[in-house]
């Protein structure tokens, strides 16, 4: 996991390092900045070292091209035996995005199976990508005739430019060949067809996200897991603790973190009991908020309220990771796909609105809550990993109706009785992993369950949101977008690329 920067037909090595240093926090083990010979481009490169840490060093050069990349590619050892082992310099990852490259294939890139975003030189084009949700960050600025790439917005403040735009997730950009949509997330089923075995979707659900959890377990370094008590992540953390355990390792290291006495706390600490994880917790004050919202804003780079609440406890759980492991899986993107936010239940009786808005939403994540799990994380040195996001999962559960995700019964059960309940097939699939009190218990927001929205206004009076009284949703907005200005030199750029829950954008019942 790290972070880059790339400059084409524009800058040196002295922009680059000016740039690499607002993201340096991406990776602590190494910084490096190199340019192409006979090649306009510049690249620089923080990195924190999860596959190959002894000769994982980029830019990676090979054949008069150059490569920075960030992310894992979880299928790298297979495509090592397709392309050769011998044509490796190294054991990195990310060696592999260099030689699919090369060998000419027209739809390379979507060979590659992971989570990543990179830039990639020739001495005569230039080439951006970002993997299929974009849960890597990439970003793209034109500076007069020239190009700019980085991993973060923060990178471009205080440079004259003429705009910056995101890479789209599933998206590469060829200074040669223009703009391609290399990925597009499946359309989501609607009703069952006749016939159709619950249960046996059930298990084949349970061995595909079992070969998810596995491979994006894969790492040279220690694995952790976030732990929030939640169904999500406590699935997450019982495969894993599982999985090690058949390798022969040793317990599962898992992390929880909330207000003291607070549900999560609680039900992580019942969770991690279950399971025989290594357990550490973190119970957090007001006065840890107040410290945090400067941090947290400046890094998530967006003021937006109810990503920045969510942040919070995102980043005390990723710095009690980061004291004891490099690397941490999440339980990000099942409510997308499974249909567990509060406001599904307004879809029960149109089961087509239900799979097109979960697919919406599959498709925004990139700007929401993969970006506060990306910057959050990043901005202590830890890598955050998202089974549930795994390309063949997302295809599986795209193929199971949304009558099976949002379900009024038991859909084996003779009678209905009238109850909803969220995530209903995954909740089958999992069910023996855990207690049934766990696996059936009702979601919370991280925010929520965590203690911190009822702590937040203690700490937002700390910092001086209103004169000591409630504290309302505008002062709170107010106080977040004034800290970010000051941390900013062009904070006008940061707030028009901002990522914001849009309720509006919602597929309509």
């Amino acid at each position: 996991m790290c972070g880059f920067v790339c400059l084409w037909k524009t800058g040196d090595e002295k922009l680059a390092r000016q740039m690499i240093s607002k993201v340096a926090h991406r990776g602590p083990d190494a910084v490096e900045i190199a340019r192409l010979d006979k090649a306009p481009a510049v690249m620089a490169h923080c990195r924190l070292a999860i596959i190959g840490p002894d000769d994982g060093r980029q830019p990676i050069h090979n054949t008069g091209n150059m490569l920075v990349a960030n992310g894992e590619i979880y299928n790298h050892a297979d495509l090592r035996a397709i392309l050769c082992d011998s044509v490796f310099e190294t054991e990195s990852d990310s060696e592999t995005i260099m030689h699919l490259f090369r060998s000419g294939a027209s739809r390379w890139i979507s060979r590659l199976d992971g989570m990543f975003a990179f830039v990639l030189a020739t001495p005569d084009r230039v080439i951006a990508a970002r993997d299929p949700l974009g849960i890597k960050p990439l970003y793209m600025a034109r500076i007069g005739e020239g190009l700019a790439f980085a991993s973060e917005l923060k990178a471009f403040d205080g440079i004259e430019l003429d705009g910056i735009e995101a890479i789209p997730p599933g998206s590469l950009y060829d200074s040669r060949d223009g703009w391609r949509q290399w990925y597009r997330p499946p359309q989501g089923a609607a009703e069952a067809e006749p016939g159709l075995d619950a249960a046996r979707v059930a298990r084949e659900l349970r061995l595909v996200l079992e070969e998810a959890v596995a491979k994006w377990m894969v790492a040279d370094v220690d694995v952790g897991s976030f732990l929030s008590g939640g169904l999500d992540s406590s699935i997450i953390a019982a495969m894993a603790q599982k999985i090690r355990a058949a390798r022969g390792l040793g317990p599962l290291k898992t992390f929880a973190v909330g207000t003291e006495g607070s549900p999560d706390l609680l039900a992580a600490r019942a969770v991690a009991a279950h399971i025989g994880s290594d357990h550490h917790e973190w119970a957090f004050t007001a006065d840890d908020l107040a410290q945090a919202i400067p941090h947290v804003i400046y890094h998530l780079e967006s003021a937006d309220v109810d990503l920045v609440r969510s942040a919070l406890p995102t980043l005390f759980a990723a710095k009690l990771a980061a004291r004891h492991v490099k690397a941490v899986l999440t339980g990000e993107g099942a409510d997308e796909l499974f249909a567990g936010y509060a406001y599904h239940h307004a879809y029960i009786d149109n089961p087509r609105a239900l799979a097109d808005e979960l697919t919406r939403s599959l498709g925004t994540m990139h700007n929401i809550n993969l970006q506060r799990v990306d910057r959050v994380t990043m901005s202590v040195g830890l890598e955050a990993r998202t089974p549930f996001l795994d390309r063949e999962l997302i295809d599986f559960a795209q193929s199971i109706p949304a009558v099976l995700k949002l379900c009024r019964t038991d859909p084996g059960a003779e009678e209905s009785t009238g109850s909803t309940t969220e995530k209903w097939i995954l909740r089958k699939a999992c069910a023996d992993l855990l207690p049934p009190a766990l696996v059936w218990r009702k979601k919370a927001q991280f925010d929520e369950g965590s203690g911190t929205v009822e702590t937040l206004a203690e700490a937002l009076n700390i910092l001086g949101a209103s004169d000591g009284g409630p504290v309302t949703r505008a002062q709170e907005a107010a106080l977040y977008e004034k800290i970010l200005r000051e941390r900013f030199a062009m904070p006008e750029r940061i707030l028009a690329a901002a990522g914001r829950w849009d309720s509006d954008a919602r597929v309509a019942i």
